[in-house]
């Protein structure tokens, strides 16, 4: 059964100053509407690797379900590739990491992880693969206990039996803020091979301003989950901060970060994030924050996004809408967006949640989609939850 369209339009230039107020969690809030503005001024680590840059991409885009690569997953959150294409995938509530196999589509429970406490929107979330995986067989995971968010690092050994693959993890940084809402949850390696993380104000706001406070942030760190050269301060791992819930993390062909981030009841956001920078949360939501505060590049009303992980291919960041049940495509010409977002999948497979390139950090192969429907928060229908390759353009 195919689920009702959710009729996606963005609003004119008028609307972007127009604001509202209510309370939301991980993908609850409400209206419609949406649009762009440009950031100051970018500024993202560099490293080694990473695609080459890419021609501005076309206007208008497109989506192809290609195929379905997995179903019947419980509560998916966090998806990483590993060198050889397969795949591992969280579960947020059953606190366990399977692999796929991507040429038979063929599930392998690898393990659990110790000491994840799930309730509300915390469990286990975001995965990533150290850069040194060949040498290291390193899984990273951001996990909710009894007591914190915290990030750890676990030795995956194949040749162990099926569910007890994982090593006891190797806690990194522990500390981060926990809530029933808004614990962020996603990690990603960046070109420089270091660690980034988002994290969420767990619904007390006034963490997100604080800078002592590891919440409301997004963090940069060396994998052993020390302060990384570079940082705005030296001994923090505060990389920048003002967001009230960061879940999509992805560079783009230049290595420049981008960030979608959960709105209140007004404005999504995505932003392009420069280290040291201000955000706004809570003193502003979406464009127009004045002084002090960096603007998004593009915004959406709650309804229509809601948005959790992002990936960048084919020259376009690809946002993946909880409440929104959409995939956004939003074209990049450098710092800003090249043609107004466009919106695909709306309603036809309920709440996405992951995007992760195919093939690749430029996603020359497409993308993975990763649905949410069994999030305690869908309709999960026959075969939910999912993972679908996309073809993308």
């Amino acid at each position: 059964m195919q689920r009702p369209s959710v009729t996606a339009v963005l609003a004119a230039a008028a609307l972007l100053l127009a604001s509202g107020c209510s309370s939301g969690g991980d993908g609850a809030a409400d209206q419609a509407g949406g649009r762009q503005g440009a950031p100051t001024s970018p500024v993202s680590p560099s490293g080694t690797g990473g695609p080459p840059a890419e021609e501005t991409p076309p206007a208008k885009g497109s989506v192809k379900v290609a195929s379905t690569l997995s179903e019947d997953l419980k509560s998916p959150w966090g998806l990483a590739a590993l060198p050889d294409g397969d795949l591992l995938v969280s579960s947020r509530d059953e606190g366990t990491i399977t692999r796929i196999d991507t040429a038979s589509g063929r599930k392998t429970e690898i393990g659990s992880v110790p000491g994840v406490s799930p309730a509300g929107e915390g469990g286990l979330m975001g995965l990533a693969v150290s850069p040194s995986f060949a040498s290291d067989r390193l899984v990273y995971a951001y996990f909710t206990t009894e007591s914190d968010n915290r990030i750890a690092r676990m030795l995956y050994d194949e040749r162990k039996p099926a569910g007890q693959q994982l090593g006891a993890p190797d806690t990194i940084l522990r500390g981060i803020p926990k809530g029933f809402i808004h614990n962020g949850g996603r990690i990603a390696f960046g070109p420089d091979r270091m660690l980034y993380a988002g994290t969420g104000e767990t619904g007390d706001r006034g963490l997100a301003q604080d800078k002592e406070s590891l919440g409301g942030k997004i963090l940069r760190m060396t994998p052993d989950g020390r302060p990384a050269h570079g940082n705005p301060s030296a001994d923090s791992v505060v990389y920048s901060y003002g967001h009230r819930n960061v879940q999509g993390l992805a560079w783009d062909a230049e290595k420049r970060l981008w960030a979608a981030e959960f709105g209140q009841d007004t404005w999504d956001e995505l932003n392009l994030i420069e280290p040291g920078k201000n955000y706004g949360w809570p003193e502003v939501e979406g464009t127009g924050g004045g002084s002090g505060f960096v603007d998004p590049v593009a915004q959406w009303r709650t309804a229509e996004a809601s948005p959790s992980g992002i990936a960048y291919a084919k020259g376009s960041i690809w946002m993946a809408g909880l409440r929104g049940e959409r995939l956004w495509r939003i074209p990049l010409a450098g710092r800003e967006p090249s043609a107004e977002p466009q919106a695909f999948l709306e309603g036809d497979h309920g709440r996405l949640r992951t995007v992760l390139p195919v093939g690749g950090a430029d996603g020359g192969s497409g993308v993975w989609l990763v649905t949410s429907e069994t999030d305690t928060r869908g309709t999960p229908e026959a075969g939910d939850d999912k993972i679908l390759r996309l073809e993308v353009q």
